[in-house]
């Protein structure tokens, strides 16, 4: 405490900021005017700022408002609006091809007109915000959401939306909300939350280079996703093998000695498509034979009480394209151990189609089933896992699980999905052109994300006077 006045009239703040920062600070009494507690003021990067701060709660429109607290049902129109929840949008809004809900009963009153923002107030993503911008169909927004209307003639609500993509925001958030038990901010915190606010068209030629960085961004990674979504037509391709036609039929026949041989009663398992698929894979041709799971994989069985390094749930793995995700879930519960080149299969939800080929020594949750490939003078672990994921495979899966509310795949299901296994050379060639498109579409990625975080940093220098 040297160097601090202890006299009576001493005025000083504590700080829990960083070790490497000071933890002692003034706070002149004027500066007090929404908080008086220490952590708030821990932000000096914002509070010195060369632009006016305002807060949130002063650009508004209307009061801000919370979400509708309404059961999500599937949509059965484009009538009925779009129930906007936080769950659905990510760090850029929602993405292409999303699939909306919606609430019953819908209440209008909570309808998302162009420009209102939304704030997550609760959970491991408060703080997360999502610009309303798409509106071809109505939406309405749900509870652990706040709606901000802001006025536009004091400022622009985009400016406000990349406002809260810089870090010095997400400083904001981890300093603000309250800890103990779920992470929350209120509706009177946001409304506190302070933005330098660039004066005029200054705005708007920020919100302007941020659209442009964006844009970028997006085009990047399309390209990424149509290199990985041409896999399957690759494999399927240099296999001979058509791919599945979409079959509505729901009324078909079975011969009761096909029940026996299969020991299935359940009708879905004798889909036209599925058997359709299975007799396709199973058809003679030249260097192309057909092996259950069972036959040529070993079902890796050993649970960890205390989990490893490198923990995958199925959040952490993409749908379609057996990549990882930036998911945080810790694990929780036992585990299963895995080594690289194992192969995680999803035997949970089997239509999210998610298939992972290890490449590292890690445990994952028992939603998945582990596979290791007993030969691989026979069986390349890079082939195997693609299989998996193509359309061959999911034709079959999704008319195996079973179950309502969590459909899923039996251990029996997982290990007679029929596979197509070409000869060494062609599953080689195979291998090295999906590698060749993954590191290519990697290398998108990396591009893609490096410069949306430089443009990032850029604009929140700018806010924050460091504009070197």
């Amino acid at each position: 405490m040297a160097g601090v006045s202890t006299g009576s009239d001493a005025f000083f703040s504590v700080s829990p900021a960083e070790l490497t920062k000071p933890e002692c600070f003034a706070v002149g009494r004027a500066e007090l005017d929404v908080r008086v507690d220490a952590k708030y003021y821990a932000l000096r990067e914002i509070l010195n700022s060369p632009f006016p701060l305002a807060h949130l709660g002063k650009l508004v429109h209307t009061e801000p408002d919370y979400g509708l607290s309404s059961r999500a049902v599937r949509r059965t129109s484009e009538d009925d609006p779009r129930y906007i929840r936080i769950t659905d949008f990510g760090e850029d809004g929602i993405e292409i091809g999303h699939e909306y809900v919606t609430a019953e009963p819908a209440d209008m009153s909570y309808g998302l007109s162009a420009g209102d923002m939304l704030f997550a107030r609760s959970g491991a993503t408060v703080g997360k915000t999502y610009l309303h911008e798409d509106t071809s169909e109505p939406a309405i927004f749900a509870g652990y959401c706040i709606r901000f209307r802001f006025d536009r003639t004091k400022v622009s609500p985009k400016f406000v939306y990349w406002w809260t993509k810089t870090s010095a925001y997400s400083r904001w958030v981890e300093t603000i909300q309250r800890p103990s038990g779920q992470p929350n901010i209120n509706k009177e915190e946001f409304k506190g939350c302070p933005i330098p606010l660039v004066p005029g068209s200054g705005q708007d030629i920020l919100v302007a280079i941020m659209d442009a960085a964006r844009a970028e961004r997006k085009t990047k990674l399309a390209q990424a996703n149509a290199l990985l979504a041409s896999i399957d037509d690759f494999v399927l391709d240099a296999l001979g093998i058509a791919p599945p036609k979409e079959e509505m039929r729901h009324v078909f026949a079975v011969h009761a000695s096909q029940i026996s041989r299969e020991h299935r009663l359940n009708a879905d398992y004798y889909h036209p498509e599925r058997t359709k698929t299975v007799s396709d894979i199973r058809a003679d041709q030249q260097n192309l034979e057909s092996r259950q799971l069972a036959e040529v994989v070993r079902f890796r069985r050993e649970q960890l009480k205390v989990p490893s390094e490198n923990y995958l749930s199925l959040a952490h793995v993409q749908s379609d394209t057996g990549e990882l995700t930036s998911a945080t879930l810790a694990a929780s519960g036992n585990c299963l151990a895995f080594q690289a080149d194992d192969i995680l299969f999803a035997r949970l939800r089997p239509y999210l189609n998610k298939v992972y080929r290890a490449e590292m020594n890690g445990c994952c949750s028992t939603e998945f089933r582990v596979m290791q490939v007993r030969d691989r003078q026979a069986l390349l672990p890079e082939y195997l896992a693609t299989i998996l994921r193509s359309r061959i495979v999911l034709a079959q899966t999704i008319h195996m699980m079973t179950g309502n509310t969590h459909p899923r795949l039996t251990a029996y299901d997982v290990a007679t999905i029929v596979i197509p296994i070409p000869d060494l050379e062609v599953q080689s060639a195979i291998s090295a052109e999906i590698n060749h498109r993954r590191e290519e579409a990697r290398r998108l990625r990396a591009e893609a994300e490096a410069s949306w975080n430089e443009a990032k940093a850029r604009f929140e220098a700018r806010l924050l006077g460091d504009a070197s």
